[in-house]
């Protein structure tokens, strides 16, 4: 069924009149000119959660907002998902799909959604956790091979962050030769933060982002290196550290970790053009931030944050401290970025290369126009927003279209192209 333009078109200009409650700061506030759609006001007009808390550098939050200009068209591509939170295209044409619960299953091209694939161990789908990601090996077309990430239920009612690879039999309807590939430190009752998001890079090497499952008494261990929560760790296929990480050689450390200090990580993605490792999380009340991920680094969690504590109070340190990385841009209200991509189709010319982030709570899809010479975001467009579903994960099809899931029980793949 088709969604007409014109929901699309309204949500921009809805976000256009209500331009004039936005905060007084000049980063809220740029001069523009109202018949340029290439130039609007920031999209976000909401006052601030952390009024007092100031961006290092300008474009950090709240950059000038923008129109695509191509008559965008908006459909429902399938429906009755359940919990879907992570997809990937095959190399046929249809899209595997992971769900919360405890599922994987394939919807075919033509939006047809199949049974559930057999030989899926069990998870612990409580809170945020589940059955999250999945990614398919780059040569799926040989090997078949399946990985997912997930929480697995573990002694004592916790739950371990884990890794899992499988080779899809030929008739699709089963995993063979299931192995545990990874599993984290740390089983912990609590059930939320979890995180997780996978991508492999064109040396086949897999990246995973796991939370720091939220609880003050744990959420420490995000800077510590004998743990892998609030981490993103760079291994092989077969679950071993990948040569070249940066605590290979460290005592006591995680030889996998590849970056420390994240809270709730929900999107990977590689900068087309600068080759760069990018990544969404959770920040807590307000904070939510774009991250360029870089070996070894520090990118502060709990220690800096541009949010607040959920009583009010300020985050560890404040927004900066030595040694510690600063977000290329951060979100202040929380709109809880998930899964991302960066658009490099050809049907829609004008969004080459731009970044697209899946927004839960701000029940939309983030369009991020970026300057890759300075490594700066500098123009911001919401889509989808007059939808009021939460997006989960963001994939690109050989189409050229954008595919996007919700997170919801009836979930549901959005098509977004022309």
């Amino acid at each position: 069924m088709k969604l007409a333009h014109i929901i699309f078109v309204a949500s921009i200009v809805l976000s256009i009149v209500s331009c004039h409650k936005s905060d007084q700061d000049d980063d809220a506030n740029p001069v523009v000119n109202p018949t340029d759609t290439t130039t609007l006001p920031p999209v976000e007009t909401r006052p601030k959660v952390a009024p007092n808390q100031q961006p290092v550098f300008e474009g950090q939050t709240r950059v000038p907002g923008i129109q695509t200009q191509a008559d965008i068209q908006v459909s429902t591509f399938a429906t009755g998902l359940n919990r879907p939170s992570g997809l990937a295209f095959m190399p046929n044409g249809n899209i595997i799909i992971s769900e919360r619960p405890g599922s994987i299953r394939i919807v075919t091209s033509s939006g047809s959604v199949g049974s559930t694939i057999a030989n899926v161990p069990a998870v612990r789908a409580q809170g945020d956790g589940g059955l999250l990601d999945v990614k398919l090996d780059l040569d799926f077309a040989s090997t078949r091979l399946v990985f997912w990430s997930y929480v697995e239920p573990s002694a004592g009612n916790t739950g371990t962050n884990c890794i899992a690879r499988a080779r899809l039999s030929d008739d699709e309807t089963a995993f063979e030769n299931v192995t545990v590939i990874y599993r984290g430190t740390s089983p912990y009752t609590g059930v939320n933060h979890n995180g997780s998001r996978m991508l492999f890079d064109n040396n086949g090497l897999l990246y995973c982002a796991f939370g720091e499952r939220f609880d003050n008494g744990i959420r420490v261990q995000a800077q510590e290196l004998n743990s892998s929560l609030g981490k993103i760790i760079r291994i092989n296929k077969d679950g071993s550290a990948a040569a070249g990480n940066p605590y290979l050689n460290t005592p006591d450390a995680r030889p996998e970790i590849y970056s420390l200090g994240h809270r709730n990580p929900q999107g990977l993605a590689f900068n087309p053009v600068t080759g760069e490792l990018w990544e969404s999380e959770h920040g807590p009340q307000a904070g939510d931030e774009i991250n360029i991920i870089n070996p070894g680094n520090n990118y502060g969690w709990p220690v800096i944050s541009y949010g607040l504590e959920y009583n009010g109070s300020v985050v560890g340190n404040g927004t900066q401290q030595s040694g510690m990385e600063q977000p290329i841009y951060y979100w202040d209200p929380a709109i809880a970025p998930s899964g991302m991509i960066f658009y490099t189709g050809s049907l829609i010319p004008e969004w080459q290369n731009n970044l697209f982030v899946a927004a839960l709570a701000g029940t939309h899809i983030i369009r991020l126009v970026l300057n890759n010479t300075t490594h700066r975001v500098i123009k911001e467009e919401r889509l989808l927003s007059t939808e009021n579903r939460r997006i989960r994960h963001l994939a690109q099809g050989s189409d050229g279209a954008i595919y996007a899931i919700t997170d919801e029980t009836n979930g549901r793949i959005y098509r977004i192209g022309i």
